[in-house]
Order: C-alpha cells, then sequence, then structure tokens
C-alpha cells in the first residue's frame, strides 16, 4: 500500500527554511530534529534562496543601514585610537 504524502503549512516551511538560515545549523540536522526529511529541507531552503534570497525589502535596508553604521564606527574608533596614541605620547613627553 502506497505511503500517503505529508502536507506542510507554508508557516511551518518559513521557519525551518529561517532555523537554517539564521542559526547556521545544517540542512540534515534541521531536518533531523524537525521530523522531516532531508531534501524536503533542502529544496524548501534552495527555493527561497532562488526566490530572492529569503530576504523582504526592508531587511535589506536595516542591513544596508547597519553597515554603512558598522563601517562609520570603524572609522570612528580608529581615529580615537590615533588621538589616544597621541596624548600617550604627548604625556611622556610633558612628564620628562
Amino acid at each position: 500500500m502506497a505511503e500517503k504524502r505529508r502536507v506542510f503549512k507554508p508557516e511551518f516551511r518559513e521557519g525551518a527554511v529561517r532555523i537554517v538560515t539564521e542559526t547556521g545549523k545544517s540542512i540534515p540536522e534541521v531536518a533531523q530534529d524537525l521530523g522531516i526529511n532531508q531534501t524536503t529541507l533542502a529544496s524548501w531552503v534552495s527555493r527561497v534562496n532562488r526566490a530572492g534570497g529569503g530576504q523582504a525589502a526592508d531587511e535589506a535596508e536595516e542591513n544596508a543601514r547597519l553597515r554603512r553604521e558598522n563601517a562609520q564606527l570603524k572609522k570612528d574608533n580608529k581615529e580615537l585610537a590615533m588621538e589616544r596614541d597621541v596624548l600617550k605620547r604627548c604625556m611622556v613627553l610633558w612628564v620628562k
């Protein structure tokens, strides 16, 4: 007798794909945890990746904003480190 095919709700599919993409766990590991076939989960992940990387427009904008902010913070940090080093040198000269 043929095995009955399981049907998964879209919310379950999205959640499974999010677990793979956000946690960095492997597809076989997540599939085993959820009790589904790993090829099924792999097809869901690849379908999302082909459809646009799995990011909504607002997520892409947020990532771009965070990258800009990170670059600015790195620049500020480098400048502050240079100022600190100059002040250290001045202090050494002033104490002598």
